[in-house]
This record gives structure tokens, C-alpha cells and sequence, in this order.
């Protein structure tokens, strides 16, 4: 069979019959990267196999992000995407196979049918949201989203084109004097800190695909992509035509600073709302039945304020682009210079002392520093190293050097001294807090296991013996076994005198809990309770515990509230189950992080979930809380602030990747919460604090 032929400008002449296994039947379409076709595997199954263009096979660079391409393709494979079935980014023309999904662009259909009506609209906005969602979930930022890469099947809307993807918490990268990113859709971050793009800006794509969809063009429309990513960064969006009930909705989407847009989920949430029309009809009836266009209902234009722009911000804009017109980097540069304020925002008062600091630390794992406040100090550890830091400026008051030996978790203050709490030494030490030079240094029994409460380090050994040791001294105090508890390893938490043993029965239906004065030695009570239960905070007399269900590879079923003195259990399921969660409890509300940035909150006194919203976090510390705010970091070196009552976004910090960023560290700092400053730390060793009290400034 003779190879196909593509007359398309700038496509090869020749195109290949095969890709891998697969028969390459007819071309779809031919891109910057590389052309897709049509083809078949061996059992007849469609496929849309993309194949790179030729002039880039020999890149390193290109092959490097195809490669991207495929992981993140991969890795959000799903109800929303376009799976992926083969790929190989290593064959002499790289290529990549997805399943073959009927259905135009939202591109080629708004081109053949016009504007989509309002009903249509909305069943759009909450498919791609649905799509962003579970894109984000999975750790990947698409940065891309366009008409052209929404395939419109009759289920509903998929993403397609991955190709400058990034997950979000890596090391983001890009090329100097390049553009990435289609312009009329991209975020105005993508212009000003393209290093800081994270999920946010897909969402402010998703607004712009909205207008797309409504209008026939862009909320920033130009044939100058220069004019373009200036009205992207300055000016309003132009939302005259979409539908009014869900033009404030867009608007949001569009906002200039990434923490002012909804996330996903709370666009899906907000959307149910909309309207008592909504509904889950199928996407494109009308078109698969090969009916022409839906005529789209009169509509009331929405109000001025929701920007039209004006002849004289279309010149404004392009006498700006006559000072730069030298060159794009002046333009990048003008554009850098000209930070956008959010709305609403108010200057600071004179009375308002607090000043944000960071300090940056030579990272020497890739891990971020691990922190706690004591002796009114932040007492922070690396590999290698304790130090102590001024928390009003971040000034480093001592460094004392605790050899290689990898540390278990922030140094604490304990006895009145700096415990470091390095990992498996057979000698301890304890360090003066006002010097950070050594008070005492002992040699300690063998242990596997090792828990601080109280004034005590409780030391486990293999045979399952306790040896209670004085932190203040060094001196052993008292060594026991702990009736029923085989090997116990001990958890304690802030202000509650004991210290914690579980262990669970060979077929996990119950776990026996100890309570155990860590002074003494002595049982103070024992319990028996059902399920798989580990402990994770206590307060107003009260243990609270994670409940697993061992039968779904111990994902987080339920949360439970065990009361010694009356011995009740309240047991509270979650509606949905969590992988590894970290907790904890304020009050009688228990507030829940999951792997894949699942954030919740469990009232425990009225039996239910409060709320629950999907931060698109891969992977976070433990949440801390004051009261107002739910506090995390994620794996990028990024602080992000909830609002504890509804879960509601608020604010983060910039991110601060490792330059090692091939490395996943082992635990992520939780931030310290102090006078309502939150003190945190990155993988680029990064220590820095900000202002608790507003964290929509950051």
C-alpha cells in the first residue's frame, strides 16, 4: 500500500502507514507537534494515533516534552480525556495512540453552528469543570485549554492535547524568549510568573472557551497576539453576548489573580445553582441527529460593568505596544512590571507591624525544612542540622550540626530544652534553646521505636520493652512492658497529657487502645474498640481517630470520637472514602486532607460532612487550623489558606520548587500557626512566615 498523502501547508509529503501496530487509515489533522490520524489496531478498534512531525523527531528537547505529553496523558486518562491505549516516545517517529473519540471541536462546531445557547453553555462549563477536576486531582496543570483541544462527544466534553502540560508539583520550566500557550486563552500569570502557573489558570481558560462558545470569540479579541496578552493582563473581559444568568460566574473565572477564580468544584457546585433548567441531556443532540444549529434564545445583555471594552482601551493598548516595539522580550518585561491589584483589595494600616519575611536555606536533600515554635523561636531541622530562626524577621539566631543522620520530624522544645529528634542514634542530645549548645548527651538503651510526651521520650525496643526517659536530663526513669500492647509505639498531641498505644486484631475488626502516663509508665485506661483505628488528635477529653477499611487497601472510611471517662464511641462515616488523609480535630469539627487534595470537614456532634471541596493539591502536610482558617502546604512548596467554615479558597503563596525535583520528599512540613502568623517551609529550603490574619494578600 502506497503511503498516504497530506496536501495540508506544512505537513510532510509522505506520512507513514503504520504507527507501532497500528494502521494509519486517513489524517484528522495536523498540528504545530505533529499529525493525527485515524487508525485501526488488529481487532478493528478506532484509534486517533498522533504522530510527530519529522523536523522535531531529532529534537532532544521536543522528544522530551512528548514524553511529558504521554506521562500526563496517562495519568488523567479517564471519564473526561481520551484514553490512552499505546504509545512510544522513543520510536524513530514518536507517536501516541488514545482511543478514538466521535465529535467535532467546540472550535469546528461554534465555526459551523454558530454560538452555543444557554442550555448548552452550561452543560459545557460543568463538563469542563467535571474534566479540570479530575485533570488537577491527578497532579497535572493542562495549560492549553482551548477550543481546539475540546472534543464534543455525545457524553459530554473532553480534553484533549496535553502537549505543554506540566504536573504542578514539579520543577516548572520554560524556554527563554518563548511563548507557551496559545494567547486569547491563556492566564495573565502565563505572561507575567510563567514559572508560577498552576491550576487557577486552566480555569481561567475555561472562562475564555465559555465566551468562545457563547460569542463566536474571545473575552480579549485582537488579530495581535501582542494586544491580545496585554488585554489578557490589564484589561476587562469583553462579555457582551453570554447569557446573563451565567456571565457573573465567567467573570470570576477571568479574574486576573489566580486566587480570586473558583476551582473546579466550586464551579460545579455554583452551576447547580445557575438555573432550574439544568439538566444531563445529552451534549450535541442536535447535531448528531444531523439537524442544523439550535437557534439560541434572546437574551438581556448583560450590564456594562461586565467590561465591554472601548475604542480608547483598544488604543491605550496598542500605544503601549509602540514602546516595545523593539522586541518581544520588552514587551515580557513591560508586562512582568505591571502587577494587577486584586478587587477590593485595601491598603494596609500603619498600625498593621507585621512584615512577611522569607529566608532560604541550602537545601541538601530536596526536602523542605521541618519546623516547630518553642522558647519563643522557630526551631527548625534539615539533614544534617538544627537551627533556630527570630520569628519577627527570619534572622538566624544559632545552627548546631547533628551529623547525616536523617531527622523524625521538627526539632520541639521538651524539659526546656531542644529536642532534635533525630532517628535511630544510640546517643541523644539536647540543645540549650537561647545557644543551641549542648546541655546533655547520653547514650540510650536500643530502641526501634520512639515517642515524645509530656517531658518524656518513651523508647521502645524490639522485645517490646518501654524505657521512659526524662527529656529535661537524659536520665531513665522508669522501663516497663505495657499490658496488652505487644510493641507499643506511642502518639501524643499538644496540651493532652497522655501518650497513646494501639494495636489492631489479626483480622482488623477491632484495635486495642492504651492510655499510658508517660511520667509513670502507668496504664491510665485501656479500650477495645471496633475497626482499624489510628489515632490523630485529642481534645475537651476526647481521642480522635482515622478509621480504615481494610477490605479497600485501607482507605479512610470514617472518622471516630472515643470518651474514656463515659466510655462512648461516636463513629461518623464519610460519604466517600479517602486515601491516606491527614487530620485534625478543633473543637468537634475534624478537618481531613487527602491524597489527591480531597479536603473536608466532619462535625462530629451533628454526625455529618460540613463541607468538601477539591483543592487539586497532589499531595499535602497535615491541615493545622485557627479557628478561621484551614492551613496546608503541598508538595510544591506552596501555602494555601481555606476558610474553615464553608471551605471556601482564600489565598496561597507562590511555589518553591527543589531544584531537586526528581525527588519526592518523605513528609511535607505542616505550618506552625503563632499570633496569627503562619510560618511555613519549601523543598528549595525556603523558610518564610506571612500574615494569618487575611490570606487573600498573599
Amino acid at each position: 500500500m502506497t503511503p498516504q498523502r497530506n496536501t495540508e501547508a506544512g505537513a510532510e509529503a509522505e506520512l507513514p502507514e503504520y504507527a507501532g501496530q497500528y494502521h494509519l487509515e486517513s489524517c484528522l489533522g495536523s498540528g504545530g507537534m505533529g499529525v493525527v490520524h485515524l487508525a485501526r489496531s488488529a481487532s478493528g478498534m478506532k484509534l486517533a494515533v498522533k504522530v510527530v512531525h519529522a523536523q522535531f523527531a531529532m529534537d532532544a528537547e521536543f522528544r522530551g516534552r512528548f514524553r511529558q505529553e504521554v506521562a500526563a496523558a496517562r495519568r488523567v486518562s479517564g471519564a473526561f480525556t481520551a484514553p490512552v491505549v499505546d504509545a512510544d516516545p522513543e520510536a524513530e517517529r514518536p507517536w501516541m495512540a488514545t482511543l478514538f473519540i466521535p465529535g467535532p471541536t467546540l472550535a469546528d462546531h461554534v465555526k459551523r453552528n454558530g454560538p452555543m445557547p444557554p442550555a448548552q453553555l452550561r452543560r459545557l462549563m460543568a463538563g469542563l469543570a467535571e474534566a479540570l477536576r479530575d485533570i488537577h486531582r491527578v497532579g497535572v496543570v493542562h495549560r492549553d485549554l482551548k477550543p481546539g483541544n475540546v472534543l464534543l462527544a455525545e457524553d459530554g466534553p473532553k480534553v484533549i492535547d496535553f502537549g505543554i502540560s506540566r504536573p504542578k508539583d514539579s520543577e516548572l520550566r520554560t524556554e527563554t524568549g518563548k511563548l507557551i500557550g496559545t494567547p486569547p486563552f491563556m492566564a495573565p500569570e502565563q505572561f507575567r510568573r510563567p514559572r508560577e502557573v498552576g491550576p487557577a489558570a486552566d480555569v481561567f481558560a475555561l472562562g475564555s472557551v465559555l465566551v468562545h462558545a457563547a460569542t463566536g470569540r474571545g473575552p480579549f479579541d485582537s488579530d495581535s497576539p501582542y494586544i491580545v496578552a496585554y488585554q489578557v493582563v490589564h484589561d476587562e473581559p469583553d462579555l457582551t453576548g453570554v447569557p446573563e444568568s451565567l456571565a457573573p460566574l465567567v467573570l470570576r473565572c477571568l479574574a486576573k489573580e489566580p486566587e480570586d477564580r473558583p476551582t473546579p468544584d466550586e464551579l460545579m457546585r455554583e452551576l447547580r445553582t445557575v438555573s432550574a433548567s439544568y439538566d444531563t441531556q445529552p451534549f450535541i443532540p442536535a447535531q448528531r441527529a444531523g439537524e442544523g444549529p439550535m437557534p439560541e434564545p434572546r437574551v438581556k445583555e448583560p450590564e456594562p460593568r461586565f467590561g465591554r471594552r472601548t475604542r480608547r482601551n483598544v488604543f491605550f493598548a496598542g500605544g503601549a505596544l509602540l514602546l516595545v516595539v523593539g522586541g518581544a522580550l520588552a514587551w515580557t518585561l513591560s508586562l512582568k512590571g505591571q502587577p494587577t491589584p486584586s478587587k477590593g483589595a485595601t491598603p494596609r494600616t500603619t498600625a498593621d507591624a507585621f512584615r512577611a519575611w522569607e529566608v532560604k536555606l541550602a537545601p541538601e536533600d530536596g526536602s523542605a525544612p521541618q519546623c516547630s515554635y518553642g522558647a519563643g523561636k522557630l526551631l527548625c531541622a534539615q539533614p544534617g542540622s538544627v537551627f533556630a530562626l527570630r520569628p519577627s524577621d527570619g534572622s538566624q539566631l544559632w545552627r548546631h550540626s547533628v551529623g547525616r543522620t536523617p531527622r523524625n520530624g521538627p526539632p520541639v522544645l521538651s524539659g526546656g530544652l531542644v529536642q532534635p529528634l533525630t532517628a535511630q542514634l544510640r546517643h541523644m542530645e539536647a540543645l540549650d534553646p537561647a545557644s543551641g549548645t549542648t546541655r546533655w548527651r547520653r547514650a540510650m538503651p536500643e530502641y526501634n521505636g520512639m515517642g515524645l510526651a509530656g517531658g518524656m521520650f518513651l523508647l521502645t525496643a524490639a522485645d517490646g520493652t518501654v524505657t521512659g526517659v526524662d527529656s529535661a536530663s537524659g536520665d531513665s526513669k522508669w522501663r516497663r512492658r505495657i499490658p496488652g500492647q505487644r510493641t507499643p509505639y506511642f502518639t501524643a498531641f499538644p496540651g493532652d497529657p497522655l501518650a497513646y498505644a494501639t494495636s489492631t486484631s489479626d483480622d482488623g475488626s477491632s484495635t486495642h487502645v492504651t492510655a499510658v502516663d508517660p511520667e509513670t509508665g502507668d496504664v491510665r485506661w485501656d479500650a477495645h474498640l471496633k475497626g482499624t483505628l489510628k489515632p490523630f488528635g485529642a481534645t475537651n477529653g476526647s481521642v480522635f481517630f482515622l478509621s480504615a477499611d481494610e477490605t479497600v487497601h485501607g482507605e479512610t472510611n470514617a472518622v471516630v470520637r472515643y470518651t474514656p471517662e463515659s466510655k462512648a464511641t461516636r463513629r461518623v462515616a464519610l460519604p466517600v472514602r479517602r486515601e491516606r488523609p491527614h487530620a485534625t480535630v478543633h473543637g468537634d469539627v475534624v478537618y481531613l486532607l487527602a491524597a489527591g487534595g480531597s479536603l473536608e470537614a466532619v462535625n462530629m456532634n451533628a454526625r455529618k460532612q460540613l463541607w468538601h471541596v477539591e483543592t487539586s493539591v497532589s499531595r499535602g502536610s497535615a491541615p493545622v487550623m485557627d479557628g478561621g482558617h484551614v492551613y496546608f502546604t503541598a508538595a510544591d512548596g506552596r501555602l494555601l489558606a481555606f476558610d474553615a467554615g464553608t471551605g471556601g479558597f482564600i489565598g496561597q503563596t507562590p511555589p518553591r520548587l527543589s531544584p531537586k525535583a526528581d525527588r519526592v520528599a518523605a513528609a511535607l512540613p505542616d505550618p506552625v500557626l503563632v499570633d496569627g502568623h503562619v510560618y511555613a517551609a519549601a523543598p528549595d529550603g525556603t523558610v518564610f512566615s506571612v500574615d494569618g490574619h487575611d490570606p487573600s494578600r498573599w
